[in-house]
C-alpha cells in the first residue's frame, strides 16, 4: 500500500514539473588548447541547435543565444594613482576577490535585449557581474572595476561581442571567439544560454582545457614541483651561455 502511494505521489510530481519547450544542444570545434612557444592565439567555433518539444512560442518574446567563455579566476588588486609633490604614486585601491583571467561574451542581439538585468545578476553573464570586488566604499568599487575591464579589454582578455552569434531559422546557431596568445593555463568554462524575452530558459555548459605542452610544460612542472633543481639548472644554463658568449667575442 505504501509503495503504491509513493508511486502515485511520484507520478503527480512528474506531471507537475514543467516541460522544457526549448532546449539548447551545443559543441566546440576543439576542447583542448596547447600553449607552446609558438602559440599566437586560437579561434574557438561554438555551434549548436535548439531542440523543441512544441511549436515556436513567439508570444513570450524574441529568441536569443548568449555564449560565454571564462578563464580561471584569481584575486587582483587595482590601484588608483594620484599626483603627490609632483610625482605619481599609488593611493587608493580595491581588492578584487575574483576576476576571470579571460572572459568573452558573444550575443545574437544587443546585450540589453538578449538578457534582462535580473537574469544577468543571477547568472553573472556580463563582464562586470563576473567580477567580485572588495576593499573600498561601495560607490567607488565600480570605478576600479571599470578600470580593470578597460585594461584587459585592450589586451584582448575581456571581450563583448554583440551580434556575433548567428541564428538560422530560430534553430541553428554558431559563433567564433578568439583566444589571445597571453592565456592563463587552466580550465575555460564555456556556457551557452538560451533566452526568450530576456529570460534564461535553458543553458548548456562545457569546458576547454588550456595547458602548456612540450618543453614549456616540462619546465613549468619542474619549477613548481622541484624548485631547487629548477634553480640549479637555471644558474648552470646562464653560466654556460655567458661563458660561451665571452669565448665567441674573444675569438671574433
Amino acid at each position: 500500500m505504501v509503495i503504491r502511494l509513493l508511486a502515485l505521489l511520484a507520478a503527480f510530481v512528474a506531471l507537475a514539473l514543467p516541460l522544457r519547450a526549448e532546449e539548447v544542444l551545443a559543441g566546440l570545434s576543439q576542447n583542448r588548447v596547447a600553449l607552446t612557444a609558438s602559440f599566437d592565439g586560437s579561434e574557438i567555433l561554438v555551434f549548436g541547435a535548439i531542440r523543441r518539444e512544441a511549436p515556436i512560442d513567439e508570444d513570450h518574446g524574441a529568441l536569443n543565444v548568449i555564449v560565454t567563455i571564462e578563464g580561471p579566476s584569481a584575486p587582483v588588486t587595482v590601484w588608483r594613482k594620484a599626483r603627490r609633490a609632483g610625482i605619481w604614486v599609488n593611493t587608493d585601491h580595491v581588492r578584487i576577490r575574483l576576476a576571470p583571467s579571460f572572459y568573452a561574451v558573444a550575443t545574437s542581439a544587443p546585450f540589453d535585449e538578449a538578457i534582462l538585468p535580473e537574469a544577468d545578476e543571477r547568472y553573472r553573464v556580463s563582464v562586470p557581474r563576473a567580477i567580485r570586488a572588495l576593499g573600498a566604499a561601495l560607490e567607488e568599487t565600480p570605478i576600479f572595476t571599470e578600470a580593470l575591464i578597460r585594461i584587459r579589454e585592450r589586451s584582448g582578455l575581456y571581450q563583448l561581442l554583440e551580434g556575433a552569434v548567428e541564428i538560422e531559422r530560430d534553430t541553428l546557431f554558431r559563433t567564433t571567439i578568439t583566444l589571445p596568445s597571453n592565456l592563463t593555463e587552466g580550465r575555460y568554462v564555456t556556457r551557452i544560454l538560451l533566452t526568450r524575452g530576456g529570460e534564461v530558459i535553458d543553458r548548456y555548459e562545457t569546458g576547454i582545457d588550456v595547458r602548456k605542452a612540450g618543453l614549456e610544460r616540462m619546465l613549468y612542472q619542474m619549477a613548481h614541483r622541484q624548485p631547487v633543481l629548477y634553480g640549479i639548472l637555471a644558474v648552470l644554463l646562464a653560466t654556460m651561455l655567458g661563458w660561451g658568449a665571452s669565448v665567441a667575442f674573444r675569438r671574433f
